[in-house]
């Protein structure tokens, strides 16, 4: 008779837990989002994130210095412009508020970070689309990739290492990749947000990018019920050039990220949105859940599933956390 196994002497004390513990975190596989106002002179909190500020040039610079010296891998840069218009032509213009972001930080860090760019123009249009539009007030997929081709070139000229289209217009990483090779720039890389869902955890994004979205974007974003469709997503990408593809929202969809994961050969990333973000700080507040132990369970939840890359508005805290562990 053999002897009675017992999982628990796996268990037994932190140095066992330590050796055997199957998933693993490092400041290195963190991204923090990061958000840019133009005209502001001061950072400013946004009130469904907290913590999570709109951030001046000066303060931008120093809090995106602050994060590469805590050993979080990259930055993910939105802008927040003073004007939109209906094709959002602050995106593509070089003195728009993304792009004089990305110059600044690519002149404070050069290479010491992977410094991203969100390559869409929803925060720039001022009906808050992630395209132009039809005179019936469709989404044009064409017309769009033809901007988008301009505001990627725009952004790997300003100093963005990898750019992320989170737009899911059809084409659109094919679109990129051929206007950047085309300008000479065939070192900038492309994030590609291939399965982005039409999700409710979005709300509190737009709130921090002032969107003047109404309605909804369910023509181009997934439909929450679809996991096939997400693999011809990130099959079409890969094609088309994408050097890293991305699931979004990350916690409701860890079935989509682990599919994702065993069928990618580029690395795989996940978003830990906004509205994740909003919750367990609520719920924390509150005293209903313990801070520092959800936090880190979510991002080894999501590294489980398997993401290589997790981009968190908590990467500089939960850093300074592993560093130490």
């Amino acid at each position: 008779m053999f002897p009675t196994h017992r999982p628990r002497r796996l268990r037994n004390t932190p140095a066992v837990r330590r050796l055997v513990s199957e998933t693993t975190i490092r400041p290195r596989q963190l991204v923090l989002p990061m958000f840019i106002k133009e005209g502001a002179t001061e950072p400013a909190p946004i009130e469904s994130m907290p913590g999570v500020l709109q951030h001046s040039r000066d303060s931008l610079r120093k809090a995106a210095v602050d994060a590469v010296r805590a050993g979080v891998g990259g930055l993910m840069i939105f802008g927040v412009p003073a004007r939109r218009d209906a094709v959002g032509s602050g995106a593509t213009d070089p003195n728009g508020v993304l792009n004089v972001a990305l110059r600044d930080l690519r002149s404070e860090l050069g290479d010491d970070t992977v410094l991203m760019a969100d390559t869409c123009l929803d925060e720039f249009t001022d009906h808050g689309h992630c395209g132009v539009l039809t005179p019936d007030g469709r989404v044009d997929n064409d017309a769009t990739l033809r901007v988008y081709a301009d505001m990627a070139i725009a952004q790997a000229e300003s100093g963005a290492h990898w750019l992320g289209p989170s737009g899911m217009m059809d084409g659109q990483i094919g679109a990129i990749r051929t206007a950047l090779d085309g300008a000479g720039l065939t070192d900038t890389g492309i994030l590609a947000y291939s399965a982005k869902y039409a999700s409710a955890f979005y709300g509190p994004f737009r709130d921090a990018v002032e969107s003047a979205l109404q309605g909804d974007r369910k023509t181009y974003q997934q439909d929450p019920a679809n996991l096939t469709e997400a693999l011809r997503e990130v099959e079409l990408d890969l094609d088309e050039g994408a050097d890293a593809v991305m699931v979004k929202p990350a916690l409701a969809y860890l079935d989509v990220l682990r599919a994702v994961a065993e069928m990618s050969p580029v690395p795989v990333a996940a978003y830990q949105v906004s509205g994740e973000y909003a919750m367990v700080e609520a719920a924390a507040a509150r005293g209903w859940l313990d801070r520092d132990r959800t936090i880190l369970e979510t991002l080894t939840a999501i590294r489980r599933a398997g993401a290589d890359i997790v981009l968190t508005y908590w990467a500089v805290e939960a850093a300074a956390w592993l560093a130490n562990a």
